[in-house]
């Protein structure tokens, strides 16, 4: 049964913008191209990529002892340890320890576990105010949107449709689209937030199990604002983000901000250990589908992911779709190998929605096979009978097709005569190819007649 919601329906109402299009593309290879730029200024770019991916094969081969002494070292810190099944259990721990301190508004710096979760809806249906910190992630929320990109959450719009969100919701002058301007304004309506919100939730980029303490990476310093500020900081963590020891933070921080922006590293590597005299800090481990996928021998090194958007950066169907054409918090290639796990059926368009080319596979900092993943996940949605009807019929005829030399060469034939003398049976806007390409001329004979021609010459 085919999706309502389906990244090709998506794509073609982005598409609908071509100018906007273009410069989502463009945007984007400017930052990988930056990326490029910053990887090859280390000679050993290579073997960090390899132990940082044998770095996370020992945790997703021993994830229960790590997480157990993870949780362990924490609880001796000082730090209360919840776990979650699933999204459901996540989102009701967080609002059981906003209750059990009668609070009613919270700050939120970035984390797409969170979004994963659906976590601001069901706090806002549960009476919780909910303000998202990171600029990126609050010109979403006003605009009742999902993030369109891990790192860059509002990549999709431009600068004169935030300046009218602002407009609208914080007072801002109208036209006003000035970045300086709105980034100062954002700052300004924040910091009454800041110091007025009694509970901060942040997430989790690397949870250290020989320390039991927990890292938190960005740039605007806005998940230090909200913890240090607040009186309860609960930080969600997804059980994959585990790392053995202290030492092997230093692999990982110099991969991830080279890919995901180029920068050397991010502005803010903040460590929390234990919560300050009188406050409380909780962290929230959640499953959510991630033990299943770890039993998924062709799958479970996509629970090596650190989150740095590289492979969306590079993709080229990513770049010319934009990201809410995923319909799933995490967009892109690696969404596309996550999001079936979750709801196979739900997200069985998004594994087609890839050339294959191997860039992702290839940028990836902790060697994640994506593309290769992404052709697997295919076979099993095929397998398991998750796709459109049509393209079953379809292929099923391609199968055939290919198998007979007889029918092989007439269908040839057959779309050499149509190409030539009834192009309009194929250059029209029911073949989804021609809407965005020019069909070929036709050859004047095939391979085969070719060659039976001049293979004595």
């Amino acid at each position: 049964m085919q999706n309502k919601t389906n990244h090709a329906d998506l794509a073609e109402v982005f598409n609908n913008d071509e100018a906007r299009v273009d410069w989502h593309d463009e945007t984007l290879w400017w930052i990988r191209s930056k990326r490029d730029v910053a990887v090859n200024k280390i000679s050993n770019w290579e073997d960090l990529r390899e132990t940082a991916s044998q770095i996370k094969h020992n945790v997703l081969s021993n994830l229960s002892s790590y997480l157990q002494q993870f949780e362990s070292n924490a609880l001796t810190n000082g730090i209360t340890v919840h776990w979650a099944v699933d999204a459901k259990e996540h989102n009701q721990i967080v609002l059981d320890i906003l209750k059990k301190h009668s609070i009613d508004q919270m700050v939120k710096s970035k984390s797409m576990l969170t979004e994963e979760c659906h976590l601001n809806d069901f706090l806002e249906e549960n009476g919780i105010n909910v303000i998202d910190s990171d600029l990126g992630e609050r010109i979403v929320q006003l605009a009742k949107e999902m993030p369109s990109h891990i790192v860059l959450p509002c990549i999709h719009k431009k600068k004169e449709e935030i300046g009218e969100l602002f407009h609208q919701h914080l007072g801002t002058p109208a036209g006003n689209a000035d970045p300086q301007f709105l980034t100062e304004t954002a700052r300004q309506h924040l910091r009454d937030t800041f110091l007025t919100r009694r509970a901060a939730l942040t997430g989790v980029n690397f949870a250290i199990a020989e320390t039991g303490e927990f890292v938190v990476c960005t740039n605007e310093g806005n998940a230090d604002m909200g913890a240090h500020l607040a009186n309860v900081h609960i930080a969600s963590m997804g059980i994959e983000k585990i790392i053995p020891e202290r030492k092997h933070l230093g692999v990982f921080l110099r991969l991830l901000t080279r890919s995901a922006t180029g920068q050397p590293i991010t502005t803010y590597s903040s460590h929390f250990k234990r919560p300050n005299k009188g406050k409380e800090m909780h962290i929230i481990i959640v499953d959510n589908g991630r033990s299943i996928q770890l039993g998924r021998e062709d799958f479970r090194n996509s629970l090596k992911c650190i989150r740095c958007g590289a492979c969306m950066n590079t993709c080229p169907v990513y770049r010319r779709s934009g990201g809410h054409s995923y319909h799933n918090a995490i967009s892109g290639p690696i969404g596309s190998i996550l999001a079936p796990n979750l709801d196979m059926e739900k997200y069985a368009d998004l594994p087609f929605a890839s050339t294959l080319c191997g860039s992702c596979t290839n940028v990836c900092p902790v060697k994640i096979d994506i593309h290769q993943q992404l052709y697997k996940w295919r076979q099993v949605i095929v397998k398991n009978g998750y796709v459109p009807a049509a393209k079953t019929v379809s292929m099923k005829i391609m199968d055939w097709t290919l198998s007979s030399p007889t029918a092989y060469h007439t269908a040839g034939k057959a779309g050499r005569f149509v190409l030539k003398y009834a192009p309009v049976i194929v250059n029209n806007k029911l073949n989804p190819w021609y809407k965005h390409r020019d069909m070929p001329e036709p050859p004047k004979e095939s391979f085969g007649e070719w060659y039976k021609k001049n293979r004595n010459n």
